[in-house]
């Protein structure tokens, strides 16, 4: 069976902006592409309202969908486009959905405003219980905001694309995340960008203000884990352009400053088999609030 790249669409200006976002990664990996509107049931005292009656409520089940559609396949003739109406909660229906896909993209407006998949408890329980990558994507997010501007400064969906960045730690398990990063990169040829935040353990701290010439021996022990770890990845993919940075510091402001520069911001998220909660880690939460770009969560043991 042929995966697809699935798009959450909920009627708002960032889900169609995923939709779009979707269209084109599934272009780029000569994928089909299905749109999947859920729509929550209003509870019967709001849908015999005057302003919510059963007009209102039957325009945002079909018709915005079908327009939505509509518009994706004038614009990406070259991709197959199916969608699929699906009655009940997001935060239930989307993962469900995506145990099919090769990834899902929901749009998100970040830790502001109201509506959309990331706001409240829907979108961060769709991140923690899907474990395919999920993309979010913000509103007005354009094809040109991916690439670099043309020679004059105009912003150009015909030039070259700007990096992928992924935030990895090195301690941890990051092949998943890695693997998923370059396969981005490949297929975009823009390069890609890895960032690995780190602290000095506790214990370091009295001995470095003694000893300045710790901090640097440790910098050079970090760069160096780091390097290895790429290694293998380096070649896998000789074709793109690897720049690896190993910053003292918070790794969720390092990845937000290297955003705004980037096609696409991939972090991970360790897997938990819990059925409650929704924990995406600190730093997967900071930066699919703040980050500029479309944010892809990688999920891994």
């Amino acid at each position: 069976m042929v995966r697809s790249v699935v798009a959450g669409l909920d009627g708002s200006h960032e889900s169609r902006a995923a939709a779009e976002w979707a269209a084109r990664e599934a272009k780029l990996r000569g994928l089909p592409m299905k749109i999947v509107h859920v729509w929550e049931p209003m509870p019967e005292p709001l849908a015999q309202a005057h302003l919510l009656g059963k007009e209102t409520e039957a325009h945002w089940r079909e018709r915005v969908p079908r327009e939505t559609a509509d518009g994706i396949k004038l614009r990406h003739p070259g991709v197959e486009i199916t969608m699929e109406q699906i009655s009940g909660r997001a935060g239930e229906v989307l993962p469900e959905v995506a145990e099919d896909a090769e990834l899902l993209v929901l749009g998100s407006r970040g830790m502001s405003g109201a509506g959309g998949f990331l706001v409240g408890s829907v979108g961060h329980a769709v991140i923690a219980h899907t474990e395919v990558p999920v993309v979010l994507v913000r509103a007005g997010e354009q094809a040109a905001d991916e690439h670099e501007p043309d020679p004059v400064g105009i912003p150009s969906a015909a030039t070259r694309f700007q990096p992928v960045v992924v935030g990895i730690d090195i301690s941890g398990s990051a092949d998943a995340v890695l693997a998923f990063a370059f396969e981005e990169a490949d297929r975009r040829g823009g390069g890609l960008e890895v960032v690995h935040g780190w602290s000095f353990p506790p214990y370091y701290v009295y001995g470095l203000v003694a000893d300045p010439e710790w901090h640097d021996e440790i910098s050079r022990q970090q760069a160096a884990r780091l390097t290895e770890a790429l290694s293998v990845w380096r070649r896998k993919y000789p074709s793109v352009d690897v720049v690896a940075q190993s910053r003292l510091g918070s790794a969720a402001d390092h990845l937000v400053d290297a955003a705004r520069g980037a096609s696409l911001v991939v972090v991970g998220r360790r897997i938990r088999r819990r059925p409650f909660g929704a924990h995406i880690g600190p730093v997967t939460h900071a930066v699919l609030h703040h980050a500029t770009a479309p944010v892809a969560v990688v999920a891994h043991d």
